[in-house]
């Protein structure tokens, strides 16, 4: 049955159909917010796959050119691989509804969302969160939704939901933020180093409006919405769980203590090979339990020290964080290099400076089209000590490098300032929990290291968080969670919340919440905060600032030298020359490279000053304007009879007269000058025709 619900959001009407498209999926909604359309849809498999041990939840967000009007590059004109906004948008939905699904469902669901058409006023990635949450919603699917989202952003000091675009290009921050009804469920934010406090008080303005949003889904529910079907729960079976664990309860809280990785992973693995040597003949059939069992009692084990004895498995205190270390010009040649230490998460940035026409070209939906600060991460599979080929980077590795490229974005100086395009990236050589935030700190070693001129050194830390079974009735009751600092892998496998926070001494400039629990009350989001700038501080003072005081006041010596000069604009079309005729001809006798801005700015980029020199003598040339009296060199271009052209400013010649040539008579100009010649000249005349008249007479040829 065909239904449209329209609401307010922002001051713009939302409208959510259903009952007309995608009907054969289990929920299917088409969002229209302003003219921006978004078809979210979501299946689920009839029942779990052989084998499956997790929740097989797959998010897409599909960006369709047509939506902006465009035709895709390439010679199959159709969309390809996803880009990285549509997977960073794909996992900005997957993280507020993941944790809503139950626990124990091993279903195959998937969601698709569809942009269909875009206006750039209005979010098209939040249509498609509040289309995929209304979708869930009105399934037939196990869920415990809805959640809504909006975008904050932060204008003259005042929040904005949902800023349009004029807003969103002078806001201090882009924060995307989803909650129910009376949590928040993911935040991931983008800011000028904006305060904590100020950024608390957004987020909680930000969740009235998604309370608002939540309570116009269930209006939705109530009238369309299916019943939810049963399901095979696949948690392990609770008697096997206890056997399990008076057997190997005692001996678990002693295997999960070891402030090494590899220490601990080896007594687990011990302690596994004994349960399966205790328990498979007695199990029989029902042995394939028992691995879900030593998770499950690994996962209570470390909760409970953590909860109920403040107590962490590597013998930290609660607030307190890893043993730390930074390095920088570990390798040779590069143009920056930092190695960022935290524990036993080991990170290596390596900075690359280019030319600005070096800036990544983007081709999307939205109105960004390049970029000149680029970071990458890469996560090996040796940094977990594990033997696996490299296959590319996936969505958490595209994640994990926008995050740590989106903290350092604030503090970088402007074109003018330093006209290079920037490469970080990362290599993750060894993987104990919070890879990204060293990505962070190893980001701002490599550029003060490189000699970019960054604002600020930007560091960045997690929180964690534990909960007991009465959080979820009363989240703001400090006995029903406890936080802490810098979270290490098992604790993040384990704990409830991956709270990363980066910024600088002034405040912060990235945010990505990761979560288990159906939400955040603003109490734990506030200590989260206290927490992480607590954590960036210490970071920043003890061991970045240390190791590199200030950026370097010259780049490397083997990073290209930047040389910028200006020029008239109607001279830019003769540097260009005719199908880049002459700017080709200048790059091909240096080995510069040159890029040319609309305002007549050009960067000559090269790491020999001589050839830069040279370029920069050609361009002054092509546009400098014949001044009677002056003296020039040139290269003579033809001879005639009666005297020789002569090309004494790139593309512009003047004849020297035969009588010109010399203080003697002259019988033959090929006498004194030959073709190819390199004379010098002085400009005495300029006609009433145009011609440049010059003579060789009174002009010393050996001179200086």
């Amino acid at each position: 049955m065909f239904k449209t619900f329209t609401t307010k959001l922002a001051g713009r009407d939302l409208t959510i159909e259903t009952g007309k498209l995608a009907q054969l999926a289990n929920g299917a909604v088409l969002v229209r917010y302003g003219e921006t359309t978004v078809l979210s849809t979501v299946t689920a498999s009839k029942a779990p796959r052989d084998g499956v041990d997790f929740f097989p939840l797959s998010v897409d967000y599909e960006e369709k050119l047509y939506s902006v009007g465009k035709i895709p590059g390439g010679f199959t004109k159709r969309e390809g691989k996803p880009t990285e906004k549509a997977i960073l948008t794909s996992r900005v939905i997957d993280r507020p509804i993941r944790p809503l699904f139950p626990k124990d469902l091993r279903n195959d669901v998937v969601v698709v969302n569809t942009v269909m058409s875009v206006d750039q006023n209005n979010s098209p990635e939040i249509a498609a969160m509040i289309g995929t949450s209304a979708a869930i919603a009105i399934s037939d699917i196990p869920w415990n939704g809805p959640v809504g989202g909006v975008v904050l952003g932060l204008v003259d000091g005042q929040v904005v939901i949902n800023p349009n675009s004029e807003e969103r290009a002078k806001s201090d921050m882009y924060v995307t933020l989803a909650g129910t009804l009376d949590k928040i469920c993911m935040v991931e934010a983008g800011a000028n180093e904006v305060p904590e406090d100020v950024m608390l008080n957004a987020i909680i303005e930000g969740h009235k409006t998604i309370k608002e949003i939540c309570a116009f889904i269930n209006e939705m529910v109530a009238e369309v919405g299916k019943p939810k079907f049963a399901y095979e729960s696949c948690d392990v079976p609770e008697q096997i769980f206890e056997d399990i664990k008076a057997f190997a309860g005692e001996e678990m809280k002693q295997a999960v203590l070891a402030v090494d990785k590899t220490d601990r992973d080896n007594a687990i693995d011990a302690l596994t090979e004994k349960v399966h040597a205790e328990f498979d003949e007695k199990l029989g059939d029902d042995a394939h339990w028992i691995g879900d069992a030593i998770y499950k009692l690994e996962k209570k084990t470390v909760r409970s020290y953590l909860f109920d004895e403040h107590k962490r498995v590597d013998g930290r205190g609660m607030e307190e964080i890893r043993p730390l270390s930074a390095e920088i010009d570990c390798i040779p040649r590069v143009h920056g290099c930092g190695l960022f230490k935290r524990g036993q998460t080991q990170v290596m940035t390596i900075a690359t400076l280019a030319p600005v026409s070096e800036a990544q070209k983007l081709d999307g939906i939205d109105e960004e089209v390049s970029k000149r600060y680029m970071h990458q991460y890469n996560f090996p599979s040796y940094s977990v000590g594990e033997a696996k080929s490299s296959r590319g980077p996936g969505r958490r590795e595209i994640g994990h490098g926008a995050l740590a490229e989106r903290a350092l974005v604030p503090v970088i100086p402007s074109e003018e300032e330093f006209p290079y395009s920037m490469r970080l990236v990362s290599e993750v050589l060894m993987s104990n929990g919070s890879t990204s935030q060293g990505s962070v700190c190893g980001s701002t070693l490599a550029l003060m290291a490189a000699g970019v001129p960054i604002k600020r050194p930007v560091a960045g830390i997690s929180s964690g968080l534990c909960t007991n079974d009465a959080y979820d009735a009363d989240p703001e009751n400090p006995d029903n969670y406890v936080t802490f600092m810098d979270i290490q892998g098992i604790e993040d496998f384990f704990g409830d919340m991956d709270f990363k926070v980066a910024g600088t001494e002034k405040g912060i400039t990235a945010i990505q919440v990761d979560i288990k629990v159906k939400g955040l009350s603003y109490g734990i989001i506030k200590q989260a905060f206290e927490l992480t700038r607590k954590g960036r501080m210490q970071i920043l003072n003890d061991i970045i600032l240390p190791c590199i005081s200030e950026p370097r006041a010259e780049v490397s010596e083997y990073a290209p030298k930047m040389y910028t000069l200006k020029i008239p604009t109607d001279k830019i079309r003769e540097v260009i020359g005719k199908g880049g005729e002459t700017i080709n001809k200048i790059v091909a006798e240096t080995g510069v490279k040159m890029d040319i801005e609309e305002d007549g700015t050009i960067y000559v980029a090269t790491s020999d000053k001589e050839a830069a020199d040279k370029a920069i003598k050609m361009i002054n040339g092509i546009v400098a304007e014949p001044e009677v009296g002056m003296i020039y060199e040139g290269t003579v271009k033809k001879i005639i009879e009666c005297g020789a052209f002569v090309e004494f400013l790139p593309g512009k010649q003047g004849m020297v007269h035969i009588s010109k040539l010399a203080e003697f008579h002259v019988n033959k100009v090929e006498d004194i000058v030959k073709e190819g010649d390199t004379v010098r000249v002085k400009l005495y005349e300029i006609d009433k025709q145009g011609r440049n008249n010059l003579t060789m007479k009174d002009v010393p040829q050996d001179a200086e």
